[in-house]
């Protein structure tokens, strides 16, 4: 068997190196791609690296760089265990890998920028083991989970498995809008209250659930309905992403036109009796509410839960999906429902989907919009002429 250095030296005659200044000038084309150990990186990288240690590198590079066409620049500390990891990359159908020569120590030592990142503590990695093992989230994600904000219009059938998934999430700032207070018929749906908070305000049980999983997310109350008065305070307020699980027309037409006046994507969901929606509004990319409903439908043809009933689960199911929409919105992964309405039959247990356009005639968002600030929306959708 040849010895390490052997095989060293056999690498360096296989594997094409790149000292750091050509790598730098490589920064904007190439993918650097990190093999070092998690206690390495946390001690610093180069810049928009990616970190796939060299014990997961044939597991976890296919979903990190789907693309083996792609430039890649590999790098570890010295310059040794990249030309291992590059050759690994060839092997597996990757057509441009290079290693740095020198690794991340003449990096640095060459004065080029470098990032600390924020780490995670031991609880926080062991918390979020789950999510640090997925190469679309890692700890870059889960940091950028932490820092995030999302506003729940609703703590009732969908804002209640929202709010706890989007907390154990590791979703860091929760904004919770809702001025009602838990009472006995919620509990057959509303997951976040319980017999123990009834009559409490529902900001306030869901607070308290929230705080109870997880204790690295800040929940922000408002203890009022959202109205054209308030609605610029709230959600002006630096939100990430809005999930709206109003159960009314008149808050949904409110939160659409706020969100695009702030310009903060809403992740829509709806559910009557046996069905759900889910859908996501993003501003200046698809349409928005009003491109797909531009009136409301007369008040006898669109009963409210209260009145139709709905079966407990299925807010369960749809916040569930609204949740998983606003964590891809919040990490920039994936394809998101912009321009698509996921409907679901629980009856059936079927999906459908249903395409959705950008009206350039919407009076909110499109091309010479005609609402520009906030009017009576409960006379909107009351059928009468609604005044700014």
């Amino acid at each position: 068997m040849p010895a390490y250095r052997d095989l060293l030296a056999q690498l360096r005659g296989e594997v094409d190196e790149i000292d750091v200044v050509r790598a730098r000038d490589l920064q904007e084309e190439a993918l650097f791609v990190d093999v070092r150990e998690q206690d390495e990186w946390d001690e610093g990288h180069i810049p928009g690296a990616v970190h796939i240690s060299r014990g997961f590198l044939e597991s976890r590079i296919e979903s990190a760089v789907p693309d083996k066409s792609r430039p890649i620049v590999v790098y570890c500390q010295s310059g040794n265990r990249s030309l291992f990891a590059s050759k690994t990359l060839e092997e597996l159908g990757y057509e441009n890998v290079t290693s740095l020569a020198g690794g991340y120590t003449d990096w640095k030592r060459s004065g080029l920028p470098t990032q600390l990142p924020q780490s995670l503590g031991p609880e926080q990695r062991q918390r979020y083991s789950r999510h640090l093992l997925i190469p679309e989230v890692g700890v870059e994600g889960q940091l950028k989970l932490l820092q995030s904000r999302v506003l729940l219009i609703g703590a009732g059938g969908l804002g209640s498995p929202a709010s706890l998934y989007l907390a154990a999430a590791g979703v860091g700032t929760i904004g919770i809008v809702d001025d009602d207070r838990v009472d006995a018929s919620n509990l057959q749906r509303q997951i976040a209250h319980s017999t123990e908070t009834l009559g409490d305000w529902k900001v306030d049980s869901a607070a308290s659930a929230l705080r109870a999983l997880n204790p690295d997310v800040n929940v922000v109350t408002y203890k009022e309905r959202l109205t054209s008065e308030n609605a610029d305070r709230i959600v002006g307020d630096g939100w990430d992403v809005i999930l709206d699980g109003a159960d009314n027309f008149p808050t949904r037409y409110l939160v659409n036109d706020a969100s695009v006046w702030h310009d903060v994507p809403v992740v829509h969901g709806s559910i009557y009796r046996f069905e759900g929606q889910v859908t996501v509004f993003k501003p200046q990319v698809g349409p928005c509410y009003r491109c797909l409903f531009p009136q409301p439908p007369p008040p006898e043809l669109a009963p409210s839960c209260a009145e139709g009933g709905v079966l407990g689960v299925l807010p369960g199911i749809v916040g569930s999906l609204q949740t998983n929409e606003t964590i891809k919105l919040l990490l920039g992964i994936g394809e998101p429902l912009i321009g698509r309405l996921l409907l679901f039959d629980a009856l059936e247990t079927e999906f459908s989907e249903v395409k959705l356009r950008k009206d350039p005639a919407c009076p909110v968002c499109g091309e010479h919009p005609t609402i520009t600030e906030y009017i009576d929306y409960v006379e909107f959708c009351s059928g009468r002429p609604a005044h700014a």
